[in-house]
């Protein structure tokens, strides 16, 4: 079985719409609501613990546990662009548990081995 078989598995399995899912230029891309979704089908369960927070930069890793798995992850923002930062607001903690939730999620439902990624991940995988 390909790689695209099993994202397309993965797809019906989990409901997602096309609003869920997009094309970026080397990457599948999950939305927000494509990720909530899996969350729910799966009751995966996740904890954050806050690692760093400061005005402009923060840190969280998620432990996410689905059936008899655990996976350890985690997400971080800094405001501004390019080598300044990867975060276009300010809602530095928000945006770095958003981005630590949809690592856990798709690490623990096999996406992310078939290079699917969560669209909070980085400001460059917004929908255009």
């Amino acid at each position: 079985m390909t790689n695209r078989d099993k994202i397309v598995r993965l797809y019906k399995k989990y409901e997602l719409s096309e609003s869920d899912v997009f094309k970026h230029q080397h990457f599948t891309i999950i939305t927000r609501s494509g990720i909530d979704k899996i969350q729910g089908s799966e009751q995966i369960k996740i904890q954050y613990e806050v690692v760093e927070c400061r005005p402009d930069f923060a840190v969280v890793k998620a432990v996410a546990v689905k059936d008899n798995a655990t996976i350890e992850t985690f997400g971080s923002a800094k405001y501004g662009f390019g080598k300044e930062g990867n975060s276009a607001t300010w809602y530095i903690m928000e945006m770095a548990e958003k981005r630590a939730m949809s690592r856990a999620v798709l690490k623990l439902t096999g996406f992310y081995e078939l290079g699917v990624f969560g669209e909070d991940e980085s400001e460059d995988f917004k929908r255009k």
